[in-house]
């Protein structure tokens, strides 16, 4: 797998590898994700790619305080072929490079397997509690 920044003919295939992964919700158009992306940071948007296929995507991003990884995917037959780890160490390598002190991202409760992934990384479980708000709707009626 090479590691290389998203390009914009990259879109259809990275939606579907987030779709495929189960990352996609209603509140989160992945093309406006996308786009919003591209005008903040889009060096960080990474795209691994084997074999001429997107198998791999992560936004990775930098306030100047924390960093964040958001929308990790791996393609289901992809997994097990360290590809992940690698996206990881690869946002990892570019945060230093930027004096980034901390790394920071979010995991939905429920999902035990990607917790795992991260914990084998050596992730821990912040003492801290995410909230949001909605500034946005993405969605075409507004209720989310």
């Amino acid at each position: 797998m090479q590691i290389r920044p998203f390009a914009p003919e990259d879109a259809h295939a990275v939606i579907e590898l987030w779709t495929a992964a189960g990352l996609v919700r209603p509140w989160n158009d992945p093309r406006k994700d996308i786009e919003r992306k591209l005008t903040v940071q889009p060096d960080l948007f990474l795209v691994g790619e084997s074999e001429g296929a997107v198998v791999a995507a992560a936004m990775v991003g930098y306030d100047g305080h924390r960093g964040w990884v958001n929308y990790l995917a791996v393609s289901p037959g992809s997994r097990g072929l360290d590809y992940g780890r690698r996206m990881m160490q690869e946002a990892e390598r570019l945060l230093i490079e930027l004096g980034c002190p901390k790394l920071n991202l979010q995991i939905r409760g429920d999902n035990t397997e990607v917790r795992a992934f991260y914990e084998h990384l050596g992730y821990t479980q912040d003492a801290a509690v995410s909230y949001g708000k909605r500034l946005i709707a993405d969605s075409p009626d507004g209720s989310y």
